[in-house]
């Protein structure tokens, strides 16, 4: 008789060897270079610089300035909003490729990137939990993996937790709509699982996104957490959308 396997274990195996992938020597992802690691030096330098920004949304500001103007009049929900890079060329490509074109393997490209924010990796090492943004059910059957919970297993594995901040459901498209009607949008879109959300009573949390264009969504998420205790909550993501003009 012929010997079966667990039922899912070939994806697991897919997803931990595509992990790994990611740390090994091979082409740069960006300008491909060889050998070399998921993302050279050069590229770093050219696409990934240091830049200064408001540490409650984490637009870029002149040097010295802690908050922009919006922070100032209505703080976040959040203690600390950090990120990598600002969305646009090269990453908006290689942010396609990881969430729409099934390269879960660049997880770990992405949160080595992520790491290099100022204050990224303190943040992960001070946080009790490390939670993904959710995707509703329906998107997730329609990608087949949720790519915010990639980033945080390879930024926090033995902390990021699955399934304690849940999306209750599949908001429209909001990239047509201003943030007071994405805010507006997002009421009620998420909860907390409520036999886990004792957990975070007084707890550090950092919460974990790919992308973050005016923060509704952040904001969203955040309330719930807020609302079960969390005694600091910091959010990072890997590119915020620049300022217009």
């Amino acid at each position: 008789m012929p010997l079966t396997r667990p039922a899912g274990i070939s994806q697991r195996w897919r997803h931990a060897l595509a992990g790994l992938a990611g740390w090994l020597p091979s082409q740069c992802a960006l300008c491909h270079a060889w050998p070399h690691g998921p993302l050279c030096h050069a590229c770093l330098a050219c696409h990934a610089p240091p830049v200064h920004r408001c540490a409650g949304c984490a637009l870029a500001l002149p040097a010295g300035a802690p908050l922009c103007g919006q922070c100032l009049r209505t703080p976040p929900p959040w203690d600390a909003c950090l990120t990598a890079v600002d969305y646009g060329f090269p990453w908006s490509a290689l942010l396609a490729r990881f969430k729409f074109q099934a390269e879960p393997g660049l997880a770990a490209t992405l949160a080595q990137l992520m790491r290099s924010a100022p204050g990224a990796s303190a943040a992960v090492a001070q946080a009790d939990w490390v939670l993904p943004m959710p995707l509703s059910p329906a998107r997730l059957r329609q990608r087949g993996y949720n790519q915010a919970l990639l980033l945080a297993r390879a930024l926090a594995p033995e902390r990021a937790h699955a399934r304690l901040l849940l999306r209750t459901h599949h908001a429209e498209a909001q990239s047509h709509l201003t943030r007071a009607q994405r805010l507006t949008n997002l009421r009620g879109a998420f909860m907390l699982d409520a036999g886990q959300a004792a957990q975070l009573q007084g707890r550090t949390v950092l919460l974990i996104d790919d992308v973050m264009t005016t923060g509704a969504t952040l904001h969203a998420a955040a309330q719930p957490l807020r609302a079960a205790g969390v005694a600091r909550l910091t959010t990072l993501v890997l590119a915020r959308t620049p300022a217009p003009g």
